[in-house]
């Protein structure tokens, strides 16, 4: 009986897939490496945290209110905090709203199915008729807009999901730091082990959102649909954030006739594993929001990185970025080889065709992306060329 040996890849990227499937991270192994994925993620948690809690507070107490001045507050609308907001001095819950937008307009998954079904269209109904009880101006609304609350109720869905989805990612990014900082985690292949374990466990953790109105608790996503955190949130949630993302205005032309934009959103490449750092920090530019909130809790040994840097912390932002899709790249991994067909270290021919072919289906869409660059040396130096 003869052992059938798996050829080599033919695929442009296939450098890559040998990574994936020696059981290795789609970033390379280094000290710096660990610390910025390390400290930039202890940030990020810590915003996760005030994002999850904004989006569900926005899902849950401002439900179907129309104007929502106070939505960033969190129910506490003090002085105090309109003049820090005013000031600009606050998280930029934007950000989060931005990636719910995104993520509700690319669609797809189990969320996105069940937004469309009869079940759902049944109870927003039920819960619009609710709100509207007594109200006779928004009744006359619904009867003439019918279609306006129930994509009022859509939308309000995509925050509690992205809130739940983040939630879960807040708690296991910053347990991921105090690992670090107790001596347990100490490669990139731990940090990888780590989120991987962390998304399996959560994998099956149930997708609900319910309001009250009133005395009463009114369903909107039930636990009957069966909705999940891996399979219907998070996977959902790499393709429109971390792969397609939105063109960021001032940066392309939205002009149709320009053709500077995919006419198809699947062809869309934006999302954070590809877009450019150096526009962090411009006016428009999204992900400017994001950094400039990770930078409030940058932990000191991340910021003596940044610091020691041939522009100190003139560019911060951009280093913020750089340092973020690194530890993008390890998420991606630990999601790539979490939803792998079978094991990496499986002996078996036929499984090894399967996950080769899996993982060729991903490097398809890694072509345009920063992966190449998060391989090369960290070169921090002002020294643009070698001296001969």
């Amino acid at each position: 009986m003869t052992s059938t040996i798996l050829k080599p890849s033919a695929h442009p990227l296939s450098a890559y897939i040998d990574i994936l499937e020696s059981g290795k991270a789609l970033l390379p192994e280094s000290e710096e490496n660990l610390v910025e994925v390390i400290g930039v993620l202890k940030s990020y948690g810590i915003v996760l945290d005030a994002y999850s809690r904004n989006l569900n507070y926005i899902a849950e107490e401002q439900f179907l209110v129309l104007f929502p001045f106070f939505k960033y507050f969190n129910g506490e609308v003090t002085l105090p905090k309109i003049i820090r907001y005013l000031w600009h001095d606050r998280i930029n819950f934007e950000y989060a709203e931005y990636c719910m937008r995104t993520m509700l307009w690319h669609g797809g998954g189990g969320l996105d199915s069940y937004l469309d079904s009869p079940e759902f269209s049944s109870l927003t109904q039920k819960a619009i008729a609710a709100k509207l009880k007594g109200n006779f101006l928004m009744q006359g609304l619904h009867k003439v807009f019918p279609n306006f609350l129930p994509e009022q109720i859509r939308m309000l869905s995509y925050y509690s999901g992205l809130g739940q989805f983040w939630r879960v990612m807040s708690d296991l990014f910053i347990n991921l730091s105090d690992r670090y900082e107790a001596g347990e985690i100490k490669s990139i292949a731990d940090v990888v082990d780590f989120i991987l374990a962390g998304l399996v466990g959560a994998a099956s953790l149930p997708i609900t959102y319910s309001v009250k109105i009133g005395d009463r608790d009114y369903d909107i996503i039930p636990a009957s649909a069966n909705l999940t955190f891996l399979a219907d949130v998070a996977v959902p949630y790499v393709e429109a954030i971390f792969f397609r993302g939105t063109a960021f205005f001032g940066v392309v032309s939205y002009n149709a006739q320009a053709h500077q934009i995919p006419e198809e959103q699947k062809d869309f490449g934006y999302g954070a594993l590809f877009a450019d750092p150096l526009p962090i920090g411009g006016a428009g530019i999204p992900p400017t929001q994001l950094m400039q909130d990770m930078r409030h809790f940058l932990p000191d040994y991340l910021q003596e990185i940044y610091r020691s840097s041939c522009r100190g912390e003139d560019d911060v932002r951009v280093q913020i970025c750089q340092s973020f899709q690194k530890s993008m790249f390890c998420v991606t991994t630990a999601t790539i080889l979490g939803l792998a067909p079978h094991p990496m270290n499986t002996s078996d021919p036929e499984e090894k065709k399967a996950n080769r072919a899996y993982l060729e289906g991903w490097m398809d869409r890694f072509g345009n992306s920063r992966l190449e660059w998060a391989n090369q040396p960290t070169n921090r130096s002002c020294q643009l060329f070698p001296e001969r």
